[in-house]
């Protein structure tokens, strides 16, 4: 064992007893938390069109700051991009991390002095907890990879703008550095195809033993790597490969894929970063879900996903939740975000201690007849038909069909890239849709009520989502393609790509 490897174990013993001292009072820090963020904001723009001076309670602070998304808060965050101090949070943003938007272009997240650490603790913390609980530290001295955007900035009024993956890259610690690929030069070219040929060639005889990154940018990855090795599995070019991180996108569609590039099974980590804080990472193997960080400078709230479009939805702390509800997430941050909805949806599936996991989009759902389909039920139909049949999914992704061109009843139309594509295809998708009612029971009530009928797969062309992707000018980084959409654009610009 590597002196890294052997320090890192008493490191993580000392951590892992830290977080023990909040995970188990994860209510009173989020209360702590709420009181903190409230005093340091109050003497800024916002804290003072809000009455922060007179919140003393999570009650007063619902009454005085409303639920707003990026576009609403918006006019807040032109004044600090404009240069303006104590808009939203003391001071000025140390970095914006620039993501793409939808009716505004682009969004910029501001990141302060105080949040820009809480990334940094959590992601090492993420390995930490792993380190702690399994033994398993050899891969600190190895070469790890993180599969991301580029670290090159802009400034704009004293505030550098880039990519939160780009903008954390700038500031990985001296100790990580020597272990750390690809080199500076590789992550700063922008063509997402070139980069990973760079990326190959820089790794190709390294060391690997940490890869991180978001899964289908992963599997290009590993994908070239194999083709550059005349055919060689992953666990072949690197032996010595031990953990997978990832975040972004639920990574069981695409498990077994990465697995048999690997050509073994590998331990993982998931992790729920975002731009506007690193919301949770899994701190158990052994464990379902990932644990939410109630002492990381943000403040959550919770709407019941069924109540988010009504005028008045209920708003719930963190002591105030359900197990097994789905919830969209409201951030209070130490950045400056307000009632912010990030657009994601959450469901606990523990409260001792606080876990979650990722459901979905508030906004990636279908509900052309009233289903509110979602994510997470999509996902699994598709995904448990599949394992039972030994059928294996790439990529794929599901929008209605309210017109049906041959004149039949409203369906949901599936796009699916198939790696190992089923004998049968009408059987599959039959059971596909046995799967999804079951799971949604509005759904069922729409096909036994004759108003839709069952589902419909069209099968893709191999690489189907990539060029796709490439076709939207949106490959690689930290771009997804939506499991589920209300309307017809993705579905339309992979009907190219079906298989005939």
């Amino acid at each position: 064992m590597g002196l890294k490897a052997a320090l890192s174990k008493p490191f993580a013993a000392f951590i892992v007893g830290r977080i023990k001292k909040w995970k188990e009072n994860a209510v009173q820090a989020q209360t702590k938390t709420l009181s903190e963020l409230v005093d340091l904001a109050k003497a800024t723009s916002f804290g003072k069109d809000h009455q922060f001076a007179a919140i003393k309670n999570y009650e007063d602070f619902k009454k005085q700051v409303p639920i707003r998304d990026y576009e609403a808060l918006k006019p807040y965050i032109d004044r600090v991009v404009a240069g303006e101090k104590d808009v939203l949070w003391k001071g000025k943003p140390e970095y914006f991390a620039k993501t793409s938007g939808t009716t505004s272009g682009a969004k910029y997240i501001p990141i302060s002095k105080e949040s820009m650490p809480e990334h940094l603790k959590a992601a090492r913390n993420a390995l930490l907890t792993y380190i702690h609980e399994t033994g398993k530290a050899d891969f600190v001295n190895g070469k790890m990879i993180f599969l991301q955007g580029s670290p090159v900035m802009t400034v704009k009024n004293g505030i550098k703008i880039g990519r939160l993956s780009g903008i954390v890259a700038n500031l990985v610690p001296a100790y990580l550095q020597r272990n750390r690929l690809p080199s500076y030069q590789t992550n700063c070219i922008e063509d997402w195809e070139e980069k990973v040929l760079a990326i190959v060639g820089e790794t190709m005889h390294a060391d690997m033993t940490l890869i991180s990154g978001i899964p289908p940018w992963v599997q290009m990855y590993f994908d070239k790597l194999t083709e550059q090795s005349g055919g060689k599995k992953i666990k072949d070019i690197f032996p010595n490969f031990k953990l997978f991180v990832y975040g972004g996108v639920n990574y069981e569609p695409y498990r077994a894929k990465i697995e048999a590039s690997i050509g073994r099974r590998i331990d993982a980590i998931e992790t729920y970063p975002a731009s506007e804080g690193f919301i949770a990472y899994q701190d158990s193997q052994k464990e379902q879900g990932l644990l939410l960080l109630a002492d990381a400078g943000m403040f959550y709230e919770f709407i019941p996903a069924d109540e988010y479009y009504n005028d008045n939805p209920t708003r719930l702390s963190l002591g105030e939740v359900e197990l097994e509800t789905n919830y969209a997430l409201i951030l209070n941050t130490n950045a400056g975000l307000w009632g912010y909805s990030i657009g994601d949806t959450v469901k606990f599936v523990s409260k001792n201690p606080f876990r979650i996991v990722v459901t979905g989009r508030i906004k990636h759902f279908i509900s052309a007849f009233g289903e509110h389909v979602i994510g997470e039920e999509v996902e699994h139909a598709l995904l448990s038909v599949a394992n039972e049949e030994g059928v294996g999914i790439t990529e794929f992704t599901v929008a209605p069909q309210v017109t049906d061109p041959e004149g039949g009843l409203p369906y949901h139309e599936w796009f699916v890239e198939f790696s190992k594509a089923p004998e049968d295809l009408l059987r599959f998708s039959k059971k596909v849709d046995e799967a999804l009612q079951k799971k949604n029971i509005y759904y069922f009530d729409l096909i036994e009520g004759k108003i839709l009928q069952p589902l419909i797969i069209r099968s893709l062309q191999k690489e189907a989502f990539v060029n796709y992707m490439r076709a939207e000018g949106k490959l690689g980084g930290q771009n997804k393609v939506p499991r589920l959409a209300n309307d017809r654009k993705i579905a339309d610009g992979l009907n190219k790509y079906r298989v005939k």
